[in-house]
């Protein structure tokens, strides 16, 4: 029976095992995929925060030097409109110029012609011929704070090279003061402006590519890789990319599937992607540490199975047949409920109909319980009796008078509730086994069915009572009633650990000064004596701060717990040598002694709870005691 059951179970849990597999991949999948987007929207965001942190730090460049250069355009229109006899030639102005800080000086007169200037090949130049210096001519004319011109940086007309240039129109007589600048500063936050410089500077994971495409052309105007490569697979084309703002699948170069994420910034389509095998690589990992998890609940679910079958199964059986053991010997108060399936049930039911055959022997049984001296006793209700059927020991077990038991016995109801207000506070790790009263242990069980309850009382109270004085021994000093050394060791960590944050204790190790010289002196019986004093003292030291044995011959350890700080420590500490002080012990008629003993001790708390390291060190602290000065208390410093 126990092996078809495991073999159904062990095929239950692997299929329920493959279910949750194909489950947990799936939605993993799906939380890889969210979770990767997640990080695309994120350096997506931060693409599109440094594009608008550029941008912001642009406009405000350009805001900064336009007014720099215009301030400088109408220094120098005020210098040539009050200084007349300033020279118009190349030197003088290029002398002018580097005296103003520009890098281009012209002067245009009322017929749009450069009629002076720093670049002399600059000087005869028709304004109104090209397109770049066509605009500055709509000055001439113009007064006011609003006639003058900032242009935009761009490729000038006489060279193609790339100035800005600024001009006002001169107050003294008709004409325009122009002043041109190199735009180095302006160009360089340009660059730092484009997807290429962007991409160079932002990090990429393995196999991650960042790219960027033209809303209306479907261009591709940066890639993290370069633009040197082809762009003519669907994960780069415009019409496929729109869809990818929740993330998606798009087909790559050779055949690769890539996991694509997009998102519109302005006119541009800003995008990653991943190839879906590395995405799955993560994937499989995660399932591979499932597949190890499972593995290991299904041998542990196998092994419980195999466990209860046995205990509530094959149990039951030899259950069974104890019962039916016992029901040979004459036991017939037991009541056979086994139940778990149809056999147990039928079995369980033949056996009852048989005790039920012979319940009218129930007065010679209770005359065998009470001729055999055996301490026990049984009570039976059977569903329609108004009776409870008790043997004769049961008023003496639970203490009861003749007329309580008689009350008891006329109300089922009554005697139930009775029995369990007995048995409501079991024994510690003693199961059915209850105090009833001071030295007095009883063994109660309490089998109830559908058709009434059945119960045994057994006196335990000797072997109780024995295995607590054999517990006893086990953990205390025959000598001195402290406790042994191991069991010390098993408390003191008990109480460490229990202490709450921010408390504090000390490991005392102790030796008794001139312990030999009392025992060589006055004799064993007197040294009996001068260990037994001292453990009284120990003993009388307040337990909630207090846990003392003795480890050997004249040594002792102590624990003191749950102090404050270290000044509590030492206060419990003086308060133990005080009570020395006021109990001399008697070593002889005529001899009295104050028991003298070195300490050494270490401070601890609940993190540092090794037990047999504090030890140590106190044992250390205690040598140094006695070397230095016996009768004293020495700390443990490294």
């Amino acid at each position: 029976m126990q092996k078809t059951f495991i073999k159904y179970a062990v095929f239950i849990v692997t299929t329920a095992i493959l279910m949750i597999l194909i489950i947990n991949f799936l939605f993993n999948l799906h939380l890889l995929e969210t979770q990767q987007a997640d990080t695309f929207n994120a350096k997506i965001e931060q693409m599109i925060h440094t594009l608008e942190n550029n941008q912001l730090e642009l406009a405000l460049l350009k805001e900064s030097l336009d007014e720099d250069y215009l301030t400088r355009a109408r220094a120098t229109a005020y210098v040539l409109d009050r200084q007349k006899e300033v020279s118009m030639d190349v030197a003088e102005m290029q002398y002018l110029a580097d005296l103003l800080n520009v890098d281009e000086l012209h002067i245009i007169d009322e017929n749009g012609i450069i009629a002076a200037g720093s670049v002399s090949q600059y000087v005869g130049i028709d304004m109104s011929q090209h397109p770049q210096t066509r605009p500055f001519l709509e000055l001439l004319g113009r007064d006011g704070e609003d006639a003058y011109l900032i242009q935009e940086a761009q490729p000038n007309a006489a060279e193609g090279k790339m100035m800005q240039y600024v001009g006002v129109a001169r107050k003294g007589q008709p004409g325009v003061v122009q002043v041109g600048f190199t735009p180095t500063r302006q160009l360089a936050a340009r660059a730092r402006n484009t997807y290429g410089y962007i991409f160079s500077r932002f990090p990429t994971d393995i196999g991650e590519e960042l790219f960027v495409v033209d809303i209306s052309t479907g261009a591709i105007l940066g890639h993290s890789g370069g633009l040197n490569k082809d762009f003519s697979a669907d994960c780069y084309r415009l019409d496929q990319l729109w869809s990818c703002t929740e993330g998606a699948f798009r087909k790559g170069d050779n055949g690769i599937t890539m996991y694509a994420v997009s998102r519109q910034y302005d006119n541009v389509l800003l995008c990653a992607l991943l190839p879906r095998n590395l995405l799955l690589h993560k994937l499989w990992k995660n399932v591979l540490a499932t597949i190890l998890y499972l593995l290991f609940i299904e041998a542990v679910v196998i092994f419980l199975l195999n466990y209860l079958v046995k205990q509530k199964v094959i149990n039951g059986i030899y259950d069974i047949m104890g019962n039916l053991d016992s029901i040979t010997k004459g036991n017939l108060d037991i009541q056979v409920a086994v139940g778990g399936n149809r056999e147990f049930e039928a079995l369980s039911d033949g056996i009852n109909s048989m005790v039920k055959s012979i319940v009218h022997l129930s007065d010679r049984t209770s005359a065998i319980i009470a001729v055999s001296g055996i301490p026990l006793a049984a009570f039976e209700y059977e569903q329609g009796i108004n009776h409870v059927f008790v043997t004769s020991g049961l008023s003496e077990l639970l203490g009861l008078s003749a007329e309580q038991t008689a009350a008891l016995c006329r109300d089922p109801a009554m005697f139930k509730e009775y029995v369990r207000s007995v048995t409501m506070n079991p024994l510690k790790d003693k199961e059915e086994i209850y105090q009833t009263k001071e030295n007095k242990y009883l063994r109660i069980h309490l089998s109830e069915s559908p058709n009434g309850y059945l119960g045994i009382i057994t006196d335990v109270t000797r072997d109780i009572l024995e295995r607590k004085q054999l517990y006893y021994e086990n953990t205390h000093d025959p000598l001195t009633g402290l406790y042994k050394y191991d069991y010390f060791k098993e408390l003191a960590a008990e109480a460490l650990s229990s202490m709450e944050t921010g408390r504090t204790a000390a490991m005392v190790m102790m030796d008794l000064d001139y312990f030999k010289s009392i025992n060589d002196t006055y004799g064993h019986d007197a040294g009996d004596r001068y260990l037994q004093s001292f453990a009284h003292i120990l003993k009388s030291m307040p337990p909630e701060h207090f846990l003392s044995a003795r480890r050997s011959g004249d040594e002792f350890c102590m624990l003191i717990f749950d102090c404050a700080a270290g000044a509590d420590i030492a206060s419990r500490l003086n308060l133990f040598y005080e009570t020395l002080q006021k109990q001399p012990v008697a070593l002889s008629a005529a001899k009295s002694l104050i028991i003298s003993v070195s300490c050494g001790f270490v401070q601890a708390d609940n993190t540092n709870d090794n037990i047999t390291e504090l030890l140590r060190w106190a044992d250390e602290a205690l040598y140094r005691a006695k070397k230095n000065a016996r009768g004293t208390s020495a700390e443990y410093t490294p």
